[in-house]
């Protein structure tokens, strides 16, 4: 059997296909990998040379299954909602087509395409003209600003069209001619063409009729009446429509070198070109600096399609969201749903520590840990969620809860020297800088010390933390007495890359040049031969590598590393020379 495809869809095999059921098993193995998927909906779509009501039964449930999961995981692909409508049209009808088209739109809002597709559907299988005009309304509201929707809405003229109601082929006319759209221009003429036979009353709205006709009573006074007053009328008004057109095609034009840009406006797993990243960039800045709500909501929408798996934009969105007003908080809220729970890789957790920050301000402190504890079940040595539940948990609970979460977390498995440093050093941290205990958070460091001789982390935070203790004249001894301990230890048995090695050296040597008493301009000098200069005259670092703890063990390494003898040296020993590995990166 198979591999499930994901642990949320419980799929039992009734399709005998050896093929199919490979390809089954490459999903399960990768199902992050989209070509798997791509080719196993494809071979679905194939079975019984197309799936259609004689299929059988269980052959039909299994693709369903994976029309499911896949679009579950890749929800913004509007063209597979419209193959997987197609199917189920297929198989049972129009009703289960179009459950799948709702499920859809409800997916992708603002996808014109998928819109236009519905919207065609429902004008071929629903007698009911009015339902049939409900959805296109509903559809004008939420994709009719697209620049590119001209292909929606010539559907919907299609559609008035067809139901022979000219009256309102002009209202959703009237409609187009404001929106700045790519085709704009045809609408407009349109308009004009068919405004020339309709009644003055529906060319614009009452009140404006009203007051056209006020003025030209002011100006001319009853001098003009039957067909005379009525063609000064239509001869205002249309100046009237020239004036929305010349808005609407400033408009247009404003936004078409940043539509232009646009070379990829639909979802993908594949990295968007930095160019089209930029655009987006300065498309959002326009359009926030013309200060149209709805149009902004629109783009940002229109932009996380494209952008889904960038986390930048779903942080530019909920940020500007929030300046709108605690009105908009659920938008908000929904924003964080979105990105955290489909788009935003759980591998870059930044955007749903933010999520539970959100949820924690207000007020709901179970779901912000929750949200917290589902990144770190699929990333249980991320430092920055650690620390961020960490910190959490003393804001909600206290110091002594905070530090009771650090110690189960050290005690878990799996969890490297590194991550087990962090956490150590964000635990003496905590000591020193809510309990104010200098000696505790000292006892901290000092107890864990040799067991994470590798952690960078955890010695540059000790380094930090004696270097940043308050200091006086009286003080000053005892601080250089602790600082240099720590230093002295990252040089002779810390076990750190050279490179971390010399940082925290030279951290060292400021102190020392800034702080430090009569002889500390000759201590100043011995690090720095002996830190920066040749390997040769590195004592320190010669004794930490070398097999047998003398100078002479060292300068044979360096030999051999140099081609005399080529004999191989081992991994740790590349690390420790900083010695090139062999595809030209660091070792």
């Amino acid at each position: 059997m198979a591999a499930h495809l994901d642990k949320r869809y419980q799929i039992d095999l009734y399709i005998e296909d050896p093929e199919w059921n490979r390809l089954h098993d490459l999903v399960g193995q990768d199902p992050d990998n989209f070509d798997n998927w791509e080719n196993l909906i494809r071979a679905t779509e194939a079975i019984d040379d197309g799936l259609g009501r004689s299929s059988k039964p269980e052959v039909i449930a299994e693709a369903r299954k994976i029309f499911d999961a896949f679009l579950a995981k890749f929800p913004l692909l509007f063209g597979y909602w419209k193959r997987y409508a197609d199917i189920e049209f297929a198989i049972a009808g129009s009703d289960a087509a179009e459950l799948v088209y709702q499920r859809g739109v409800a997916s992708i809002t603002n996808s014109v395409d998928l819109w236009s597709s519905y919207c065609s559907f429902k004008m071929e299988t629903c007698p009911d003209e009015d339902e049939v005009r409900e959805l296109f309304d509903m559809a004008a509201d939420i994709i009719g600003l697209d620049f590119l929707s001209h292909t929606f809405w010539d559907k919907y003229i299609e559609f008035e069209e067809r139901m022979e109601r000219q009256d309102l082929v002009f209202a959703v006319l009237a409609r187009i001619i404001r929106i700045p759209m790519h085709q704009y221009a045809r609408y407009f003429e349109r308009y004009t063409t068919m405004g020339a036979s309709q009644p003055v009353e529906s060319l614009l709205p009452e009140e404006e009729v009203s007051k056209i006709k006020e003025e030209i009573r002011t100006e001319l006074g009853e001098s003009k009446s039957g067909a005379e007053l009525e063609q000064e009328i239509r001869t205002r008004i249309h100046q009237v429509h020239v004036n929305i057109f010349n808005e609407t095609q400033k408009e247009t034009m404003s936004r078409w070198p940043f539509e232009a840009e646009i070379k990829r406006s639909y979802f993908h797993v594949t990295p968007l070109e930095e160019k089209e990243l930029i655009n987006w960039r300065k498309y959002l800045d326009f359009e926030e600096v013309e200060g149209d709500l709805p149009r902004i909501r629109f783009l940002y929408e229109k932009c996380l399609v494209a952008t889904a798996l960038y986390d930048e934009f779903w942080f530019r969105y909920v940020r500007w969201m929030t300046t709108q007003g605690e009105e908009h908080f659920e938008e908000v809220r929904n924003i964080y749903r979105r990105g955290a729970a489909l788009f935003v890789p759980v591998g870059r957790p930044a955007f749903r520590i933010e999520y539970a920050h959100f949820e924690e301000a207000y007020g709901s402190l179970e779901l912000a840990l929750s949200i917290l504890d589902s990144v770190l079940e699929e990333m249980p040595d991320n430092v920055e969620t650690i620390i961020a539940r960490g910190n959490l948990e003393r804001r909600a609970y206290g110091l002594d809860s905070a530090i009771e979460y650090y110690k189960g977390a050290l005690k878990l498995p799996n969890l490297s020297v590194y991550v087990k440093g962090a956490i150590v050093a964000e635990w003496a941290k905590l000591v020193y800088t809510i309990k104010g205990s200098v000696e505790e958070a000292r006892e901290v460091f000092r107890w864990n010390e040799d067991q994470y001789l590798d952690s960078r982390y955890f010695w540059i935070n000790y380094l930090r933390f004696e270097i940043d203790l308050p200091t006086s004249e009286e003080l000053e001894p005892e601080r250089y007495k602790n600082i240099s301990y720590v230093i002295n230890c990252v040089r002779s048995k810390a076990r750190l890359p050279p490179l971390v090695v010399r940082d925290l050296s030279h951290i060292y040597m400021v102190y020392l040049l800034e702080r430090g008493g009569p002889g500390s301009a000759r201590e100043y000098k011995k690090i720095d031969c002996e830190v920066f200069g040749s390997f040769s005259i590195q004592r320190d670092h010669k004794l930490k590598i070398s097999p047998d703890g003398t100078e002479e063990g060292a300068n044979k390494l360096i030999k051999e590393a140099n081609g005399q003898p080529p004999k191989p040296l081992d991994d740790a020993t590349k690390i420790a020379l900083d010695i090139p590995a062999a595809d030209g990166q660091a070792a």
